[in-house]
């Protein structure tokens, strides 16, 4: 009762009430999550080509895999700062369209400079070695600029999702945004399979990353300004909360102290998030140079070194795998909700409806779909046999096979662990309503009509209001503490890919010590052969992620036996 006490925040007080702009079930929730398809289509192009760019820039592997520190450093940092100050905002814009908006101008400008380090630079260095060493330093130096940037957009993003949905709503919303994940993998992937320098010219610049970084910064900015257009956020009046306030210390000291009082439910969570990845961390990461390193190193009839633009070669190979595995990624993510239970299924015991000569079947099957939990460990199990494979693979098409599965279990790790966190989060905030600990907390309707529009185009949920005598009018989302346990579940994201980022420098480090030869300026054909003689670095540190996978499916036993 103590952890719960603590957890619990106090009643706040509200201006407005949030809506949704469209005038369908199925549009309201395009439009709440469309932002995540840009976010997506971007996180998507940097992981693609961020690291053949790198590596051709003449960073060893071992230095790149440092760089990435940026991803897990920025999720570690903003998703959880933000998370507090979005949720202590009083802006008459709302508490999270304003770090939405902001953040994507900033992306934006970084993708920018990214793209044209080399001009960049040339314009005030003209040694060449010098000149080298810091389009070098600028490069990296944007990644953890847009890596920053982006984990403040994202933190928004999924908060918005759980501010303005109610309880019943919040594994739909959690569905809805994994499909815009995959569409937007699936768009940035598609796009990287297509040379854009033939069909474009030089408009767009004069290389392949060149012009994908200024479709990214474009397309970016325009899917967050979709979504912050047509979602209207109640604004924060009043907080009651003691420690809601801006002062750095305090910050930081909540955020520690609520990560050291999760609820049993939301710890459990957090830590099934932490193994898995572990594993996904170099799967995201490594998976398309990986791709082409196959290609390279094992088709015969290949030849790096002749390659006009091996950065786009190997962008290209790596992105078609990475179609294949959005494609099912999407599939995935919006069959997936119809054959897998809700988390809250079990309370509404809800029946489908049809003709009465097929009631019984569909009722049969309704009763017999496995729970979301269940799919989740299962997902683990695939994604860990899958890495196993991962080094003695020495095709093209057995390396596409091996992504191209993986969308599966990627569906599910985009959906459930939000799932969940949703449906508890708003468990805590939500009053009277039963809790596993015997805590109750109260469900006035399990009525399904919450996005009834009664005419009018525009969805409006009714939400705790103090001028309603501080009465909940519906089964509705409070969502006052989304932004700080979303922020808690993204540092049990990030954390583990330190983890992943220390044993892929160990692991390049012994395995593959010098520059890169399919990417690298000075590879020949010799390296390249000798390169493939030995295991490859990359597809060691997939293994070694199965294992953590492993791991993850065992948590999420534990989390189920919980649960029960």
């Amino acid at each position: 009762m103590r952890r719960f006490e603590e957890a619990m925040p106090q009643a706040a007080s509200w201006a407005g009430t949030p809506s949704i702009k469209g005038s369908t079930e199925s549009i309201r929730m395009a439009l709440l999550t469309f932002s995540l398809i840009g976010l997506q289509f971007t996180w998507g192009i940097e992981m693609t080509y961020c690291t053949p760019y790198l590596l051709q820039l003449g960073l060893t592997k071992s230095r790149t895999s440092l760089v990435w520190i940026a991803g897990p450093l920025s999720g570690l940092i903003m998703q959880p700062v933000v998370g507090v100050l979005a949720d202590n905002s009083k802006s008459k814009w709302g508490r999270r369209r304003p770090f939405m908006v902001g953040g994507s101008l900033v992306v934006g400008l970084c993708l920018l400079v990214l793209g044209w380090t080399s001009e960049i630079v040339a314009v005030f260095i003209s040694d060449p070695g010098m000149a080298k060493s810091c389009t070098i330093a600028l490069a990296v130096l944007s990644i953890y600029a847009v890596d920053f940037a982006i984990n403040a957009v994202q933190s928004s993003c999924r908060s918005l999702i759980v501010d303005t949905l109610p309880i019943a709503k919040q594994q739909l919303g959690s569905a809805w945004a994994s499909r815009m994940i995959a569409i937007g993998h699936l768009v940035g992937y598609a796009i990287g399979t297509i040379d854009l320098v033939k069909i474009f010219g030089t408009t767009l610049g004069d290389s392949q990353f060149k012009q994908l970084t200024m479709i990214a910064a474009v397309f970016f900015n325009v899917a967050v300004g979709i979504t912050s257009w047509a979602v209207q956020e109640r604004i924060l009046v009043s907080s009651k909360d003691p420690e809601a306030k801006s002062d750095v210390v305090k910050m930081f000291s909540k955020i520690l102290k609520t990560t050291l009082h999760l609820p049993d439910r939301i710890q459990a969570i957090c830590w099934v998030q932490f193994w898995a990845w572990i594993g996904w961390f170099p799967f995201l990461f490594y998976s398309t140079t990986w791709v082409g390193e196959v290609y390279f190193r094992y088709h015969p009839e290949t030849n790096a070194s002749e390659s006009k633009d091996t950065l786009g070669d190997v962008g290209r190979v790596g992105s078609l795998s990475l179609v294949v595995f959005s494609i099912i990624t999407f599939a995935a993510s919006i069959l997936l909700p119809f054959v897998v239970q809700s988390p809250d299924q079990d309370r509404r015991k809800f029946t489908p409806r049809g003709p009465p000569s097929i009631t019984p079947i569909l009722a049969a099957i309704n009763n017999n779909k496995p729970d979301l939990l269940t799919a989740w460990q299962w997902s683990h199990l695939i994604f860990a046999g899958s890495m196993c494979i991962a080094p003695f693979v020495r095709s093209l098409q057995m390396a596409t096979l091996i992504v191209s599965v993986c969308g599966i279990p990627w569906a599910l790790a985009c959906w459930a662990p939000f799932a969940f966190m949703g449906v508890e989060i708003n468990r805590l905030t939500t009053p009277n309503t039963m809790l596993a600990n015997g805590t109750s907390y109260r469900r006035l309707s399990n009525s399904t009509d919450d996005f009834t529009s009664s005419g009018s185009p525009m969805l409006r949920l009714h939400h705790l209001d103090r001028d309603l005598d501080d009465s909940p009018t519906s089964d509705s989302s409070t969502g006052e503490t989304a932004g700080i346990y979303l922020g808690i579940l993204n540092l049990f994201t990030t954390l583990p890919q330190f983890v992943g980022t220390f044993i892929s420098m160990i692991v390049f480090s012994i395995l593959e010590p010098g520059k890169s030869p399919e990417l690298h300026e000075d590879g020949t054909e010799e390296a390249i052969q000798k390169a493939a003689d030995g295991p490859n670095a990359i597809a060691v540190c997939l293994f070694i992620g199965a294992l953590s996978a492993v791991g993850a499916a065992y948590a999420t036993a534990r989390m189920k036996a919980m649960m029960k």
